[in-house]
C-alpha cells in the first residue's frame, strides 16, 4: 500500500472516531430533551379494576345472622375464600388508573357457621362517591336525551292492532346420522 492511502485511510478512522465521539457527547444534552418531550407525550394506559366494588350502601345491608347465599347475593362471590379460613370471606378491590392515585379497599365477612358473626372494613364510598372518582372520556357536544318525547313518538304510525307477521318457517335440515348406523 502507498504511503498516501495510509494515510488518508487513517485520517477517515480519526474524522470517524470524531464524528462518534461527538455523537455520544451531544446524547447528554439530547438525554435532557428527550425527557422534556416524553413528560409531554405519555402513552394511553388501561384503566385496571380488579376484585370486588363494594359500596357503603351494600355494606349497610349486611347484619350479624345473615346466611351466607343472602351476603353473597348483597356483596357477590368473594374474591378470596380460603380452604383453610372457610368462616371469612375477603373482598378486596383495586382501582389504577392514570394520573389518579391507586384506590384499594379491603371488607372481611367472618362467619359461625352458616351465619354472620361480624363484618370489617375499610372506609367504604358511597355508590355516587365512587362513580364520581372514575374518569369519563369527554364527549363532543351535549349528551342526547334517551327518553323519547311525546311529540317524537308522533311521527311514527301507530301499531296495527291485531296484524302479527308471521313466523318464518324454517325447513328442518336433512342431516347425516352420527353414528355408522343406517337412517
Amino acid at each position: 500500500m502507498s504511503d498516501i492511502h495510509c494515510r488518508s485511510r487513517n485520517l477517515t478512522l480519526i474524522a470517524l472516531a470524531f464524528v462518534g465521539i461527538a455523537g455520544l457527547a451531544g446524547c447528554g444534552s439530547f438525554n435532557g430533551a428527550s425527557t422534556r418531550i416524553a413528560g409531554i407525550v405519555s402513552p394511553y394506559r388501561v384503566d385496571i379494576v380488579q376484585g370486588n366494588v363494594v359500596t357503603s350502601e351494600q355494606l349497610a345491608l349486611v347484619k350479624p345472622g345473615m346466611l351466607r347465599a343472602q351476603v353473597r347475593d348483597v356483596l357477590g362471590t368473594a374474591l378470596l375464600v380460603s380452604v383453610f379460613h372457610s368462616d371469612r370471606w375477603d373482598y378486596v378491590f383495586t382501582l389504577k388508573q392514570q394520573g389518579v392515585a391507586s384506590q384499594s379497599r379491603k371488607l372481611t365477612v367472618f362467619f359461625k357457621g352458616d351465619v354472620v358473626d361480624r363484618v370489617e372494613s375499610d372506609p367504604l364510598p358511597s355508590e355516587a362517591e365512587f362513580v364520581a372518582t372514575l374518569k369519563s372520556p369527554s364527549l363532543p357536544g351535549s349528551i342526547p336525551s334517551l327518553e323519547a318525547s311525546d311529540e317524537s313518538l308522533k311521527k311514527f304510525p301507530p301499531p296495527k292492532p291485531g296484524v302479527i307477521p308471521p313466523a318464518p318457517t324454517i325447513a328442518p335440515a336433512d342431516y347425516p346420522p352420527l353414528e355408522g348406523g343406517r337412517p
